[in-house]
Formats: structure tokens, C-alpha cells, sequence
């Protein structure tokens, strides 16, 4: 049976070494922005998708500075691609920058900064969401999310973590075919805010 942990391990791992080569987190302390890992890398529970979330924050919040952050970043030979939104005027109120990288290995790794308005209801929220997600892992709900995370890769669906944290940690679900049925009963749409 396939080692999903070490799978785990193995990717958090590469995954630093990312953070580590493009020097993200300097960057955008260089123009005083806080910036916070969210997403499946802070919770442990990054799989096979090779990505890496970060909330940003600036006071004051600044379009140019963003892009100054953003122009420091594709220095780095290993970006391949980056691409961004402005979503300042929606319900989420950011600006949503999407950083493509190749690794050593030439895998792409997609690296989600999502510079946000001090204005937006979603300060702090994800962050929130990713400590009491840690705070409520078990080692037999990390087993599942990891198993049923996999499955999905290797079926190429695309599901947001957070739905499958919520199907294992809330809805109890111990399996692929129990995450189906319950994802069937629960439809989401949009962001989701869920913690548990």
C-alpha cells in the first residue's frame, strides 16, 4: 500500500526548498508587507498538488508595492510564469498573484500569494482556519485526508483541501467512496469557511 505519509513528508520538504530558492518571504518583507503560509503546506497535509499558499498583508495596502514585491520575485530563473488578478472589488477584496515554478526536478509548482485589503473580511480568517485544522488532525484524520487527497490526484479532480479536511474531521468520512457520497450531500460554492 502506497506510504502516503512519506509522500507527505517528502513534498513538505521539496516544498521548502522552493520557499528557500526563491526567497519569498524576504521579498515581501522587503516592501514591510507580513506575509503568512496558509493552505496545506501550514497544516501538514500538502499531497501530490505542488502548491504553496501565502496570505499577504501591507499597511498601507499599495497596488505598486505588490507589483514591486512580484517584480523581485521573477528574477528568479526557476518562475516560469506568473499571472494576477484584481479582485479588489469582489467579495474577497485582494489582489491574487499566481507564481509558477520549476524545480530541479522540473515539476511546476504553483505558488498562490494573495495580497489582501486591510478592509477585507477575510483578514486573518485562513490563518485561523489552518491553526485549528492542525489543532484538530489526529493521526487517523491526517491518514485519511492524505489517502483520499491522493485518490483525488490520481483521478485528476480537482477538489479544494479544506473540502476534504471538512469531509474527514466534521463529517467523520474514512474513505474515497464515503468522501463521494458526502460531498454529493454537502455542495459548496465559492470560498469556503469552514473551521473546525
Amino acid at each position: 500500500m502506497i506510504d502516503v505519509f512519506k509522500i507527505a513528508a517528502t513534498n513538505q520538504e521539496r516544498a521548502w526548498k522552493v520557499i528557500e530558492s526563491t526567497n519569498i518571504i524576504s521579498i515581501w518583507k522587503s516592501i514591510g508587507a507580513k506575509i503568512n503560509l496558509v493552505g496545506s503546506l501550514k497544516t501538514g497535509l500538502l499531497m501530490d498538488n505542488l502548491d504553496i499558499d501565502f496570505h499577504i498583508y501591507t499597511e498601507p495596502f499599495s497596488i505598486s508595492d505588490s507589483f514591486q514585491a512580484i517584480s523581485l520575485l521573477a528574477e528568479n530563473i526557476r518562475i516560469k510564469k506568473i499571472e494576477y488578478a484584481n479582485l479588489l472589488k469582489e467579495d474577497d477584496m485582494c489582489l491574487e498573484w499566481h507564481a509558477f515554478y520549476e524545480d530541479e526536478q522540473n515539476d511546476i509548482w504553483q505558488i498562490d500569494m494573495i495580497h489582501i485589503s486591510n478592509e477585507s473580511p477575510y483578514v486573518g480568517v485562513f490563518e485561523e482556519v489552518a491553526n485549528r485544522v492542525l489543532n484538530a488532525l489526529t493521526p487517523e484524520y491526517k491518514e485519511r485526508i492524505l489517502i483520499i487527497k491522493n485518490t483525488l490526484f490520481k483521478l485528476n479532480k480537482k477538489v479544494p483541501g479544506i473540502k476534504v479536511c471538512m469531509a474527514v474531521i466534521e463529517g467523520k468520512v474514512k474513505t474515497y467512496p464515503e468522501f463521494v457520497k458526502y460531498e454529493n450531500q454537502n455542495k459548496t460554492n465559492g470560498i469556503i469557511i469552514w473551521k473546525p
